[in-house]
C-alpha cells in the first residue's frame, strides 16, 4: 500500500496478463471441443473400420478398396451400430465445368452421422443425391437441380449419370463437404458393380465389433490427428503471446521491487538488527512481491468473470470458417475449464513470485551497519 499508485498499476498489467491468458486458451479449448465433436458428428462417428489399402487422403487407393459385407457386419448394420460406406472417385459436370468428386455411397436409413441421409430414401427416383453447403456454392447447385456425373467401375469402364440434388445441408466441417457428393450405398454399389461392397465402416457408441476379419480400426486419435496439431500449433503461438503478457507485468513488479529495497536500506537494517535473520527479510520482501499476484488475481476475478461469462453466452463469430478449409464454426463458444483457471492462477502467483525474490537476495549481501546508514553495496 506504500508504493501507492505503482503497486495498482503493477496489478492492473497483471491482471490484464491473468484474464487474457485464461480468455485465449478458453478460446482454443472451446474451437478444439467444437471442431472434435463436429467432425465425430459429420465423419468419424466413434471410430471406422478400413479396407486395408485404403487411404482417405489418396484416391488412387480408392478403386481397390472395398471389401464384401460379412453377415456378422450386416446384423450390426441393421442394428444401427455400424454405417458402410463406399468410396469412389469421379468427376462432376456442372453447367458445362468439370469437377473432380469423391462420390460417397451411405444408408439412407443410418442414424450414426448428422448427415441428411433420409433424403436419399426415394423408391421412385434412384439418383437422389445430397451435397454440402460450401460445394453447392462452388458448383452454382441448388436444391432439384440434376448433376451430370462421370466415374469408372471396378472392372475400368467410363459410365455417366444425372443425379438429382434432392438436399443441400450445411456444415463446418471441410471434409463432409468439399468435392464430396453422398449417394444411396445400395445405388453406388450398383454403379460400381461392387454389390455388397464398402471401403470402410463407421462405427456407433454402442458398436460390440472388435476387429472383423479384413478390416483395420482406426480410433479418433489416428482420425482426428491433423485437427490436433492444427491446434497444438495454435497453442505453441499462444504460449508465446502469454510470454510477453508475463514479461510485461514480471518487469514491472521487478523494477518496483529494485525501488523497494533501494528505498527502505534503513527499515532493512533495522529489521536485522533486532533479531531477524536475512532469510526472513527476504522472505518479507518476497511475499510482498507476491501479493502484486494475489491482488491482480481478485482484480481480474472483478472484471474478468463478467466479461468472459458474456462471451460464453455470445460466442465469437469469426466468419471465416467457410474461407479457410479447416474445421472452424461461424461462431466459437469458449471453454473455460476449472484445470485452466487453476493452472492459470498459479503461473501468475508463482511468476510474480519468483520475480519478487530475485531482486530481494541482495539483501542477504547487505551489512546492518551500512543498511542502518542507507548504503547499499
Amino acid at each position: 500500500m506504500g508504493a501507492g499508485l505503482r503497486t495498482w498499476l503493477n496489478v492492473a498489467v497483471l491482471s490484464f496478463a491473468f484474464v487474457v491468458i485464461i480468455f485465449y486458451n478458453g478460446m482454443l479449448d472451446g474451437w478444439n471441443r467444437q471442431g472434435r465433436n463436429d467432425t465425430i458428428a459429420w465423419v468419424t462417428g466413434a471410430g471406422q473400420f478400413w479396407h486395408p489399402g485404403f487411404d482417405r487422403f489418396d484416391p488412387y487407393t480408392f478403386q481397390d478398396s472395398h471389401n464384401l459385407l460379412s453377415p456378422e457386419i450386416v446384423s450390426e448394420v441393421e442394428k444401427k451400430n455400424l454405417s458402410p460406406v463406399l468410396v469412389s472417385q469421379a468427376t462432376a459436370f456442372p453447367q458445362g465445368r468439370s469437377l473432380g468428386v469423391i462420390l460417397k455411397g451411405i444408408d439412407p436409413e443410418q442414424t450414426i452421422l448428422s448427415l441428411p441421409s433420409s433424403a436419399l430414401k426415394d423408391e421412385i427416383n434412384q439418383d437422389n443425391a445430397i451435397v454440402g453447403k460450401r460445394f453447392a456454392e462452388s458448383a452454382n447447385l441448388k436444391k432439384g437441380d440434376k448433376l451430370l456425373i462421370r466415374w469408372r467401375d471396378k472392372n475400368g469402364t467410363f459410365d455417366a449419370r444425372e443425379v438429382n440434388i434432392a438436399e443441400i445441408f450445411n456444415c463446418d466441417v471441410p471434409e463432409a463437404d468439399n468435392g464430396q457428393v453422398y449417394l444411396s450405398i445400395n445405388n453406388l454399389q450398383k454403379m460400381m458393380g461392387m454389390q455388397n461392397e464398402a471401403s470402410y465402416l463407421v462405427a456407433g457408441e454402442n458398436n460390440p465389433v472388435k476387429n472383423p476379419d479384413n478390416w483395420i480400426f482406426r480410433d479418433l486419435s489416428f482420425l482426428l490427428a491433423d485437427f490436433d496439431k492444427l491446434i497444438l500449433s495454435k497453442r505453441v503461438g499462444a504460449s508465446i503471446m502469454q510470454v510477453f503478457l508475463l514479461l510485461i507485468a514480471l518487469i514491472a513488479i521487478f523494477d518496483t521491487q529494485v525501488l523497494s529495497i533501494f528505498r527502505r536500506q534503513k527499515e532493512i537494517g533495522t529489521y536485522i538488527a533486532l533479531g531477524m535473520t536475512r532469510i526472513q527479510v527476504v522472505g518479507i520482501f518476497t511475499v510482498e512481491g507476491g501479493t502484486h499476484s494475489i491482488l491482480a488475481t481478485l482484480l481480474g476475478a472483478l472484471y474478468g468473470i463478467p466479461l468472459l461469462l458474456l462471451i460464453n453466452k455470445t460466442g465469437i463469430s469469426f466468419g471465416i470458417g467457410q474461407n479457410m478449409n479447416i474445421t472452424l464454426a461461424d461462431t466459437i463458444y469458449p471453454y473455460y475449464s476449472l484445470k485452466l483457471i487453476i493452472s492459470t492462477i498459479l503461473l501468475v502467483i508463482l511468476s510474480a513470485t519468483i520475480v519478487s525474490y530475485l531482486p530481494s537476495r541482495k539483501i542477504a549481501k547487505m551489512k546492518p551497519t551500512d543498511a542502518l546508514k542507507g548504503k547499499l553495496q
